[in-house]
């Protein structure tokens, strides 16, 4: 359970508290603050504070055009002039801080985004909680044959069933032995900052990470694709609704852009170009490379 009855009381008594304010609102994030959705088995994430919305980020962007503008765009037509463009610092202007729990092999990826503030759970200071990621059957995967950081098949029967119970049973024991390290029988015990050093690296950790939007952006197209790991794309996929519901104008745009655009290079453009004139294209007269020609015949869909 990623709550105790306490914590969601807790949450239920922020929730309902209520300030005035003569600060730029949200109304989609508002419903969302500090409520925490569930991600993996013991996992969540949730929306402790915000700044900022779509019309801030018009604001940053009209600021540089001076006096004596004589029209202003609409708000959606200038996020998505903003995005096309790639001109980012008016997406900096808007902030999220978020609460996450995750494993932490997976915070040990999403770390390596170092546009972010981040404070971590102390297990210098505090004792980690006994919980462990072990994946749903239909996600234990073997190793993949084309892509050496990638996933195959997913394994089934007897074999899925061994991998698991190994994932359990060691978990388990690494635990059973921290305990055993820290406990104070009468005596010091082991420091904690010691003893976590023989836990797993499926045990869970948490953090407050708050980013800029342009940031979250990169980090969501990097980690919400459908290539990305599992376990770090269902919290991108979870962060990706609440980004909809705060900034519903930027976020078409972020879609229609990064998620669903393609990035073509010279060559690339060269030969869509070619292939409107009707000639035959392919990767031995395209000018790429055998892997720049598939990633090509993929964004085309052929």
């Amino acid at each position: 359970m990623p709550l105790s009855p306490e914590q969601l009381s807790e949450i239920e008594a922020q929730r309902a508290l209520s300030q005035p304010t003569r600060r730029a609102v949200s109304p989609g994030i508002e419903q969302h603050l500090y409520t925490a959705f569930g991600v993996l088995d013991h996992g969540f994430v949730r929306v402790i504070d915000y700044m900022g919305d779509d019309a801030a980020i018009c604001q940053a962007a009209r600021v540089s055009y001076g006096r004596g503008t004589k029209s202003v765009q609409n708000d959606e037509g200038l996020i998505r002039y903003l995005m096309r463009h790639w001109h980012s610092t008016p997406f900096e202007m808007c902030e999220i801080k978020l609460h996450v729990k995750l494993p932490v092999f997976v915070a040990r990826q999403w770390i390596r985004h170092r546009t972010a503030n981040v404070n971590e759970y102390s297990a210098r200071y505090s004792i980690l909680d006994r919980e462990f990621y072990i994946p749903e059957p239909d996600h234990v995967n073997a190793q993949s044959t084309v892509n050496n950081q990638g996933r195959g098949g997913v394994l089934e029967g007897a074999e899925a069933a061994r991998v698991l119970e190994i994932l359990k049973a060691d978990s388990a024991r690494a635990y059973d032995n921290y305990e055993a390290m820290i406990s104070q029988d009468g005596q010091a015990g082991l420091a904690r900052e010691l003893a976590r050093m023989n836990l797993p690296a499926n045990i869970y950790t948490q953090w407050y990470w708050k980013v800029d939007l342009h940031n979250l952006f990169h980090f969501l197209r990097l980690r919400a694709d459908a290539h990305a790991q599992y376990e770090i794309r269902v919290y991108a996929d979870q962060i990706c609704r609440l980004v909809a519901d705060w900034v519903p104008f930027a976020y078409r745009a972020f879609e229609d852009y990064r998620l669903g655009g393609a990035q073509l290079s010279a060559p690339a453009l060269d030969c869509v170009r070619r292939m409107l004139r009707g000639e035959t294209v392919d990767q031995e007269n395209s000018g790429m490379s055998k892997g720049e020609w598939r990633e090509f015949e993929a964004a085309l869909g052929r």
